[in-house]
This record gives structure tokens, C-alpha cells and sequence, in this order.
């Protein structure tokens, strides 16, 4: 806050009053860290180099999706096709050393036996996929 000062002056009758404005020094404040702020990056220096121009970017090829499933009797199904264990085990051996790994999904019936589903958790860690993932229904909004 600004002081008061009061003087009298004799020669006139009332008391004079003086006070410090701060307005402009806030305003002179403010351009001049408007100032700085625009300043600081070029004043910055940095090495002056040539950098090689890149003509094209590599396109990461996404894993390809194996889609499974079990049906509540224990049936394992490739996409749609009914295949048993054996026959998993050779096709996703042949999955398994594409440039990139595939994706396992495995959608398994609510009633279904836990043992089925574990069965192809562990043909999948025996051929080297590792991405598996379970697919499920959102529960019902209340």
C-alpha cells in the first residue's frame, strides 16, 4: 500500500495529499517481462548443423489377431473353424516366427471350464507368443 503524506501548506488552508501511484510501475513491469519472454529464445544459441533430410518413414506392420474361442462344452474354435490342440499347436508354431508376433484373443464362455482355457494359455507360452489377451462383455448398465 501506498504511505499518505500529509503536508500543510500556511499560505493556503486546507492540508495537501499526497500519495504514490503504482499502476504504471506494474504496467512497466509486465512489458518488460513481455520482453524477456519473447527475447530469451533467440538469444539461445545452438551448434549450426546440417541435418540429413529423411525421404521416408518406416510403416511398423500392426500383429496380425488370432481369433479363438470356447464354447461352454470345452470346443476350441480358430476364428470359426473347430480344431483340437494338436493342430493350435502347429498352426500357431507357424505364428509364432513372423516378423511380427501375432496376437492371441481368446473370447471363452462364461460356463465354460477353466481347464480348456488354460490348455491354450499354455500352447501359446510353448511356441513363444507372449501378447494374449481375453475379450469380454461390458457389464449391464443399472
Amino acid at each position: 500500500m501506498a504511505g499518505m503524506i500529509r503536508q500543510h501548506d500556511p499560505q493556503e488552508g486546507d492540508p495537501l495529499l499526497a500519495s504514490i501511484n503504482t499502476t504504471p510501475l506494474v504496467d512497466v513491469m509486465l512489458v518488460l517481462l513481455i520482453i524477456f519472454l519473447i527475447t530469451i529464445p533467440v538469444v539461445t544459441h545452438t551448434v549450426p548443423v546440417q541435418l540429413p533430410k529423411e525421404s521416408s518413414q518406416p510403416n511398423p506392420t500392426p500383429p496380425q489377431t488370432i481369433h479363438l474361442s470356447v464354447d461352454q462344452q470345452g470346443v476350441l474354435y480358430w476364428d470359426q473353424a473347430p480344431l483340437n490342440l494338436d493342430r493350435l499347436k502347429q498352426r500357431l508354431e507357424q505364428r509364432a516366427h513372423d516378423p511380427v508376433p501375432p496376437v492371441v484373443q481368446i473370447r471363452g464362455d462364461q460356463r465354460a471350464r477353466f481347464d480348456a482355457i488354460g490348455r491354450i494359455l499354455a500352447v501359446c507360452q510353448q511356441v513363444g507368443i507372449h501378447r494374449v489377451g481375453f475379450i469380454t462383455e461390458p457389464p449391464a448398465a443399472p
